[in-house]
């Protein structure tokens, strides 16, 4: 079993910058590939990032790309997402989750977090 713990959501301005945590508690965190992934009010879930067990693969949703980096510390059993160059679009729920590849579509995690708000103001 895997219990993804997100924290460091908040509210800032736009431009600024934040960075997500997410502690897994688990002894084989190491075996799991990670993904970030948001739901804003009235819409779907949407991927940001992923990361393979070892850090050494990474993928980005295109609307993000350039702006978000995506790491992993596994002696820590922790992942991050630092989000810089904030928009208020980004405003979202943000939601970590674990699985056994690296993957975009949500179907393919099996445990998920319960999320932190991130709201950026313009």
């Amino acid at each position: 079993q895997v219990q993804p713990v997100e924290s460091g959501g908040g509210l800032v301005q736009a431009g600024g910058s934040l960075r997500l945590s997410c502690a897994a508690s688990t002894r084989t965190f190491a075996n799991y590939a990670m993904g970030w992934f948001r739901q804003a009010p009235g819409k779907e879930r949407e991927f940001v990032a992923t990361i393979n067990w070892s850090g050494g693969s990474t993928g980005y949703a295109d609307s993000v790309k350039g702006r978000f980096t995506i790491s992993r510390d596994n002696a820590k059993n922790t992942v991050y997402l630092q989000m810089n160059s904030l928009k208020p679009e980004d405003t979202a729920v943000y939601y970590c989750a674990a699985g056994p590849r690296l993957a975009t579509w949500g179907s393919e995690y099996d445990y998920w977090g319960q999320g932190t708000q991130v709201t950026v103001s313009s």
